[in-house]
């Protein structure tokens, strides 16, 4: 059974699937709780404009770097704690069913699109800073580094989880169920991803096209998941991306700020934003294939996704 027929497994009702998104907006919101007290006791002291709180640029300068961090982090903690309880207790499916098609979810397939991604990430910063070293400014402090990193260790990859899981995992597998073919859920599913980020602060700055980096990574990661019938790769190339830059270096337009090692003080271009989907990450599909020996690609994703026997399946109705 493919990675996309694994919701088989368990019960696939229509009704149950807005019931969890449900949930999942309700943990995101609970979560989110402390920043939106954080904020008003800030507006309450008169340390904030409560005109411009809706202002994600204007929010993260009201407070330190980490708090900022840990805040705003902390909603998808919530998030993912929610869908993994209403996938276990609505569809009756495991969490493991839901990460991968394998015996076991494969680590090993994690740390190496870490390992390689985040290799790439380091290695693109140092060619920037090699040839253009007045763009970046030596931002090192000790301690308020070890905190964020400590938080980073700790939240970013439960965060950069908590979008895989969702996007890559239950919509991507529930779409599939609604469609029984593979091309149109990893369309839409790449299409919610790229909307989520809408608010960022980066769209203020390069404007709405970039919203169309963020689909493409979208579709890179869904189409990996589908052709490797697992989480693994993408949960480990995610969390590099966030992890690995919010160490590495920060500026005053992104939505991750924090005491990391360099700050960019560049301004930000189009072309920039667009060279990992372009180039980068056509690379390391070629490096994930050869390495996985994926094959019969057309098939893969762009079959349709088969309905199990009834002695296999779960309430289909």
């Amino acid at each position: 059974m493919s990675y996309l027929e694994n919701s088989f497994k368990g019960k696939i009702d229509w009704w149950r699937y807005p019931i969890v998104i449900a949930f999942v907006l309700f943990g995101t919101f609970l979560f989110s709780l402390p920043l939106s007290f954080a904020i008003g006791a800030k507006v309450e002291s008169g340390a904030a404009d409560p005109l411009q709180i809706k202002n994600t640029d204007y929010v993260l300068t009201l407070f330190e770097a980490n708090t900022s961090l840990f805040l705003m982090l902390l909603p998808f903690v919530g998030g993912l704690i929610v869908l993994l309880f209403g996938v276990k207790k609505l569809h009756f499916q495991s969490v493991k069913a839901l990460v991968t098609s394998r015996v076991e979810i494969d680590w090993s397939r994690f740390f190496f699109a870490f390992g390689v991604w985040g290799g790439l990430v380091v290695l693109t910063f140092g060619i920037q800073y090699v040839l253009s070293p007045d763009f970046f400014v030596f931002n090192f402090r000790p301690i308020p580094f070890l905190g964020m990193l400590v938080l980073g260790l700790i939240l970013i990859p439960l965060q950069t989880s908590a979008e895989e899981i969702l996007f890559r995992g239950y919509l991507l597998q529930g779409t599939a169920v609604l469609f029984r073919n593979k091309w149109l859920p990893l369309f839409i599913t790449s299409l919610f991803f790229g909307m989520m980020h809408y608010d960022n602060p980066e769209i203020d700055k390069l404007g709405e096209i970039l919203l169309v980096y963020y689909c493409l990574t979208g579709l890179f990661l869904g189409a990996i998941v589908i052709m490797d019938d697992g989480l693994e790769l993408s949960m480990g190339f995610h969390a590099a991306n966030n992890l690995v830059t919010a160490i590495l270096v920060t500026a005053d337009w992104t939505a991750f700020q924090t005491n990391s090692i360099f700050v960019d003080v560049s301004k930000p271009t189009l072309l920039s934003a667009f060279l990992p989907p372009l180039v980068l990450y056509p690379l390391l599909f070629v490096v994930f294939s050869k390495k996985y020996q994926w094959q019969h690609w057309k098939i893969k994703l762009l079959g349709n996704v088969s309905l199990p026997t009834e002695s296999n399946s779960h309430d289909i109705s």
